[in-house]
């Protein structure tokens, strides 16, 4: 169980919420230990520092599944950094399930998918957490959910609605 400590500053009351009903923390692991291995493999310092400071908010995280992307990560934690294609990414977790693609952590901090090319889904950690806990809220609350396919989503009409700041969604707005 999480306890407020362990919850990263900066997210909404429902996000923070959302991780205390429904998550829990498996253990973070100390990024030190790879260091000195990942530097000989001419990883930047500056790049384990981004993985170090990943592990420290969010490693061992393990959160319910998305309703997109196969579920996402099953767990947070920081890996081996990869680059520079042209910048550097690193894993953002281990996947639920065999995909075609890894979650990982852009050279801004965004959340995305990498399979050979580049996608950031959300523009942090915290926006895919949000976009977590509005999903997860409006599967409990909606009276009724409909899905559109095909020409039916370009029809929808959106004038009038806004986007859900917190979220910082990149790709899926």
């Amino acid at each position: 169980m999480a306890i407020d400590t362990d919850i990263p500053a900066g997210l909404t009351r429902r996000a923070e919420g959302f991780i205390r009903a429904h998550g829990y923390w498996t253990g973070r692991y100390d990024v030190e230990q790879y260091r000195v291995g990942w530097m000989g493999h001419g990883v930047p310092a500056a790049q384990v520092d981004r993985v170090a400071a990943f592990e420290a908010a969010w490693g061992g995280l393990a959160l319910p599944p998305s309703p997109h992307y196969d579920g996402g990560p099953r767990t947070l934690s920081g890996d081996l950094p990869e680059g520079p294609d042209p910048d550097w990414h690193f894993g953002a977790g281990t996947q639920r399930t065999a995909l075609p693609y890894a979650f990982m952590i852009g050279p801004n901090g965004e959340f995305g998918l990498h399979a050979g090319k580049w996608v950031p889904l959300h523009a942090s950690v915290e926006g895919w957490v949000e976009a977590l806990a509005l999903a997860n809220h409006a599967r409990r609350w909606a009276r009724a959910t409909t899905k559109l396919r095909g020409a039916a989503v370009d029809e929808l009409e959106l004038d009038g609605f806004e986007a859900v700041p917190e979220v910082a969604g990149l790709a899926n707005t």
